[in-house]
């Protein structure tokens, strides 16, 4: 765009999309998203009556937008939002604005919250089936408590005290000061009968009016990306409830260093993250306890995992450290603190256990991976890796582990990737791609149906094909590789072009069109790169943790996360994400992390079991490590320049391996065999 093209016009990103462009001074916030064809809810066309179109204007500095997004860039509260806002059962939240309402005057940044969003994210972090020994960190004990009359003149504490002994022989137990204000009133509630939660250190936690079969814990999961919530029966450990949100904390920054980073840019930045946190956990409480019919009031007990960044945050613990080396954590052990205390509202007594860190990148939720699987309780060499914008891995059996992280980025999430999406609605998720005629077919999210069936069209017409999601981008580079349209060094071969109309010129490279439609989605070369890096990053860090072990194979794999728990294994082997395994022993392992913190929940012995564990594992900085960038250089081709893959060959035929280069000219491709090493 020209200098001239742009007076009187503002520049305007959309987050997390990163959709951006430049709009007349006086465009109504919702007219540029919908231009710019981002993600964003409206039902009544702009009228200011559904407010379905909220957003959130960023403030502040923001380098890699180049944009100081002040107040004052957009228009202030109008009289359309103020009777929105006193609507009956209408609510507009400090911050947030009617998008069809606000006009831009500057430029801003804006984000556009998960439940504006149409396709708002399918969060996939359910609680997976899972044995687990209960032991319960709190035990219910209903007592009928003697009357005060006038020949007793002891006090309702103490006659609570002779009861629990009396029907429970509990003795010595420890009552919190906070508990006096509201025992007099509890026990009168109850027509003094009452039920006292007791942990297994002898504390009374809570006294509940009448009687109460069960109380309820949370675990849960704060990723970078999402965050998890699981309600549970702390007698019974059934899951009485799940779900997800966005983590608000991606407004940010949609990395973990880029958080860290506006911290560093911003003062005040790490106080702000821990409130949308704490406030997005606070949210997922009422969530759940509605679905299942519960108090907040019942939850007693909650555990938390999340990466070394989400752990300082929640904790309120400003996370600048590890920004840079030596990745220093505040703490590397567990953390047992008030629920009060983290500002959630749940039972005034209700108390948080955090697991422990591992190292600066490898946090408490590789600790909830490793007492999910146990690989300290088996024999066989097992690899752990949990993908996400870091990659956690850990390797090794009962006589040792380690545990290391690789910055593979956002690519497997979408971000990076031209077409790429978080896992919603349209996204597609599955690809396949003809030998012979190169031909694309693919499955979105929300339909059963193959594109290529009949009635594809008709099925996900009110979807819409819109994007490409971690397991489609795996799927479909690995389809490209096997068919021949991509070389084994990453290089779209020109000279399909010739074959398919899907293979497209575009400037100096490549493309290949997967969809044709109102929302054409292809995979570029730029796509290729970043999956590459992506990809290498992660064997290299594996390849590392190997040679430490001083292995040259693995028995089995397991794929932990969100990411993990839907991606092929085949093509994951394909593309060299992982080594090479007998592919009937590489299986996912669903949301560890999140397994792990309902077994820290439900048996409080796995405390000292994983606190122990930890201390044990040997930490493998791959920032320090000579051969990382080695590793790493060899890993960039598919699916690995040297290492060989048996096991993958048994039920994949490989292309030949050649090295290619694009005819810039001519458009052709030249090949060129490798040499064998003597």
């Amino acid at each position: 765009m020209s200098l001239s093209s742009k007076v009187n016009k503002a520049r305007v990103v959309f987050i997390p999309s990163g959709k951006r462009g430049y709009f007349p001074v006086g465009t109504p916030v919702l007219q540029a998203a919908q231009t710019l064809g981002v993600d964003i809810d409206s039902v009544c066309g702009g009228r200011g009556l559904c407010g379905r179109c909220q957003v959130v204007q960023a403030t502040g500095e923001f380098p890699k937008h180049r944009i100081n997004s002040k107040a004052e860039n957009i228009s202030p509260l109008n009289e359309t939002e103020k009777a929105y806002a006193e609507r009956p059962k209408k609510s507009l939240d400090a911050g947030r604005r009617l998008s069809c309402a606000t006009k831009i005057l500057a430029d801003c940044v804006i984000d556009v919250p998960a439940d504006s969003q149409v396709h708002q994210q399918i969060i996939r972090k359910d609680a997976d089936s899972f044995d687990i020994e209960i032991i319960p960190p709190v035990q219910l004990h209903y007592v009928e408590v003697w009357k005060p009359d006038m020949y007793d003149p002891s006090g309702d504490l103490r006659r609570l005290r002779e009861a629990l002994e009396r029907e429970w022989q509990l003795t010595d137990l420890r009552f919190g000061p906070g508990m006096l204000p509201t025992l007099q009133r509890i026990l009168r509630e109850g027509d003094w009968k009452v039920t006292v939660a007791v942990d297994y250190r002898g504390q009374v936690i809570a006294v509940h009016p009448g009687f109460r079969e069960s109380l309820c814990g949370l675990a849960i999961d704060v990723g970078s990306t999402t965050v998890a919530a699981h309600l549970c029966n702390l007698r019974t450990g059934e899951v009485l409830a799940s779900a997800g949100v966005m983590n608000p904390q991606i407004r940010f920054g949609e990395d973990l260093m880029s958080r860290v980073s506006y911290v560093m840019l911003h003062p005040g930045g790490d106080l702000e993250m821990t409130k949308v946190i704490r406030e997005a956990i606070n949210k997922l409480a009422e969530k759940v306890t509605v679905q299942a019919n519960r108090d907040l009031d019942d939850i007693i007990e909650v555990t938390f995992v999340g990466n070394p960044i989400m752990h300082h945050l929640l904790l309120g613990i400003n996370p600048i450290e590890l920004g840079g080396a030596p990745f220093a954590l505040a703490t590397d052990e567990s953390v047992r603190i008030r629920a009060r205390d983290l500002d959630l509202t749940l039972h005034p007594n209700a108390r948080c256990y955090v697991l422990p860190c591992i190292a600066g990148h490898v946090g408490a939720d590789t600790a909830g991976m490793i007492l999910a699987e146990a690989p300290h309780l088996r024999e066989a060499i097992t690899l752990l890796v949990d993908i996400g914008t870091n990659a956690e891995i850990v390797l090794g059996n009962n006589e040792r582990l380690l545990a290391a992280s690789s910055p593979t980025g956002p690519a497997f999430e979408g971000a990076q990737i031209s077409c790429g999406q978080r896992a919603a609605s349209g996204a597609i998720e599955r690809v396949r791609i003809d030998r012979e005629t190169l031909e694309a077919r693919f499955k979105i999210i929300g339909c059963d149906l193959w594109s290529d069936e009949n009635g594809f069209e008709e099925a996900s017409y009110k979807i819409g094909v819109t994007g490409m999601c971690g397991s489609g981008i795996i799927e479909v580079i690995a389809e490209m590789f096997l068919s021949g349209i991509l070389s084994a060094d990453g290089v779209i071969h020109g000279s399909t072009a010739g074959r398919t109309a899907r293979v497209v010129a575009e400037g100096r490279t490549f493309s290949y069109v997967i969809h044709q439609g109102e929302q054409e989605i292809h995979i570029t070369q730029n796509d290729v790169r970043a999956v590459q890096l992506a990809k290498a990053a992660l064997f290299a860090g594996i390849r590392l943790l190997m040679e430490h072990l001083k292995i040259d194979k693995i028995d089995r794999i397991r794929l932990a996360g969100a990411f993990g728990s839907h991606i092929d294994v085949k093509y994951a082997m394909v593309l060299g994400l992982i080594p090479d395994c007998d592919l009937q022993q590489v299986t996912s392992a669903g949301n560890a992390a999140g397994t792990g913190a309902r077994i820290a929940l439900l048996n409080h012995e796995s405390h000292a079991e994983i606190e122990n564990v930890v201390r044990s594992v040997e930490k493998i900085e791959t920032a320090v490590e000579a051969k990382f960038q080695q590793h790493f250089i060899e890993a960039m081709a598919f699916p690995h320049k040297t290492d060989s893959f048996p096991n993958l060959e048994k039920v994949v035929t490989l292309p030949v391996e050649t090295s290619t280069q694009n005819d810039l000219h001519t458009g052709k491709t030249r090949k060129k065999r490798r040499r064998s090493k003597s």
